[in-house]
């Protein structure tokens, strides 16, 4: 039976609102490429609006808005959102795969990830009462002081399509929790579950206002939040390309960004690794969410001595990857998100060719899908530093792999990419792994491992991978203003000089 995709309308202010223009754009189903239904597509007019509603729910009724609510009541909204996330866990994940492409088994740790990350910043939000005005220690007794965190104000959250409800939730929660007001812009080419999301709110009678929701193409949408003046911070996760004007636009107001963009990340394999649980991490690195993640170690750096025979595992265990709908049972790997995103990627394959590459397994469409945006999990090998395919983010099941002979040549290969996401080791020598940690320039290492992430642990890059950091405490203070405040205490005069005497 065809899952049924709700129809929707914007969320502002609390309630389903028609787009201004009221134009709608089409949703494809990527494992079918058939149109499934449609989302509201808005415009400059529609973000003015609900940037007033954000404004006004910031402050409502004389400073009882959202921003001076205690922690504890806006803990008790986001864990009522929690609560009924994990109630219709079967039916969001459902959608997100239909939507995005994303194996419905992935789709459905991601619902308990967006949950979870929903409690921890409830946690977090009461919390934050506790450490207001946390004292500073001065020199003179003359004067005391304390910090106060404040809300930043109202920001602007635009989100990716390959975790499409979780990225948004990365956001939406620490604002939340923060004491900010929202306006959520998901990607175009995923917005299904984020306006589930809008439901969930709507139905656990969180404020009007507080969180807007906006779907909507990025020059249309995107591009007038991120200018608009009365939005006091922008946080967005995407490409380094639109990255860049993301801060070009808050440099003409001087407001904060937080860039969580590209990546290019490289996993080192060294000789005295199990072959077995070496090739299952290289591969779930960067074959995982159909090879369409940020952070993915696409970039296998193997030592000479084991290359052969890892590049045998390697093949053997891709082609036994499950490629499918990614509703069906057993599925690993299902289609890229888009048409545009599959025929980047075969432009990606047929370059490395063209520049001298060898495709060891992989690089087409699996024989038995006929429809649908499906690709081979993807291996390259005889890569040159120059060549395109290790220079740039395929986002896309393709993995490039070189060689190295000394621990040295290994972190010279890791570090050369203009990227700083996330970087793996993968060795039984834990102080060569250490080495290597202190060595790789990113934001996040993983050792023996790739990929796994937790909430509360700061996630974000190094140079053109952006900058500030997603989760944890680290995500709160995204949306925290740091207030100092000092007092005199001293029954004293200053006596900066002597008071004239009086006529």
């Amino acid at each position: 039976m065809a899952i049924r995709v709700p129809h929707r309308l914007l969320f502002i202010d609390g309630e389903w609102r028609e787009p201004v223009l009221k134009k709608r754009i089409p949703i494809v189903n990527p494992s079918s490429e058939e149109t499934i239904g449609d989302i509201p597509a808005a415009t400059a007019e529609d973000v003015e609006i609900a940037v007033g509603a954000a404004r006004r729910a910031l402050t409502r009724n004389k400073g009882n808005g959202w921003a001076s609510a205690s922690g504890a009541v806006r803990a008790k909204y986001l864990r009522a959102i929690a609560a009924k996330i994990t109630e219709r866990k079967s039916e969001l994940a459902k959608l997100e795969a239909i939507d995005c492409g994303k194996p419905l088994e992935e789709a459905a740790w991601d619902m308990d990830d967006v949950a979870g990350c929903f409690e921890y910043y409830a946690d977090l939000a009461e919390g934050l009462d506790a450490k207001q005005k946390a004292p500073v220690s001065l020199p003179m007794e003359s004067f005391k002081s304390y910090v106060l965190k404040e809300p930043i104000g109202v920001v602007a959250l635009i989100t990716p399509w390959n975790y499409p409800l979780l990225m948004a939730t990365w956001k939406v929660a620490p604002a939340l929790a923060a004491g900010c007001t929202a306006i959520l812009k998901p990607s175009e080419l995923a917005s299904v579950t984020c306006l589930e999301l809008a439901e969930v709110c709507r139905e656990v009678g969180l404020p009007p206002g507080v969180l807007n929701i906006l779907t909507g193409l990025g020059p249309e949408a995107g591009a007038p939040l991120a200018s608009h003046p009365q939005v006091d911070k922008i946080a967005f996760t995407g490409s380094s390309a639109t990255g860049s004007k993301v801060m070009t636009a808050a440099a003409q107001h001087i407001k904060p960004v937080s860039l969580e963009l590209g990546g290019k990340s490289p996993i080192v394999v060294f000789e005295d690794v199990d072959l077995d649980k070496a090739a299952e991490w290289t591969l779930f690195g960067c074959f995982w969410t159909n090879g369409q993640i940020c952070s993915a170690t696409s970039r296998l750096i193997v030592h000479e001595s084991i290359a052969a025979q890892f590049f045998e595992k390697l093949v053997q265990w891709s082609r036994n990857i499950k490629i499918s709908d990614p509703l069906e049972e057993g599925c690993r790997l299902g289609p890229v998100v888009s048409g545009g995103q599959y025929e980047k990627i075969l432009k990606f394959i047929s370059t490395a060719k063209s520049e001298g590459a060898t495709i060891l397994c992989g690089g087409d469409r699996p024989e038995h899908l006929k429809k649908g945006f499906f690709l081979e999990p993807t291996i390259i090998t005889d890569v040159t530093t120059s060549m395109q395919i290790w220079r740039e983010e395929v986002f896309g099941p393709v993995l490039c792999v070189k060689t190295f002979g000394t621990e040295d040549e290994a972190i010279e290969l890791a570090n050369d990419t203009p990227y700083g996401l996330g970087a793996a080791v993968l060795s039984n020598d834990l102080e060569r792994c250490e080495r290597l940690t202190k060595a790789f320039q990113a934001g996040i290492v993983w050792v023996n491992c790739s990929q796994p992430c937790f909430c509360q642990a700061p996630w974000g890059g190094n140079k053109r991978s952006g900058f500030g950091r997603e989760l944890g405490e680290w995500g709160l203070d995204n949306y925290l203003s740091v207030k100092q405040v000092t007092q005199y205490i001293s029954s004293e005069p200053w006596g900066w000089y002597k008071a004239p005497s009086r006529l």
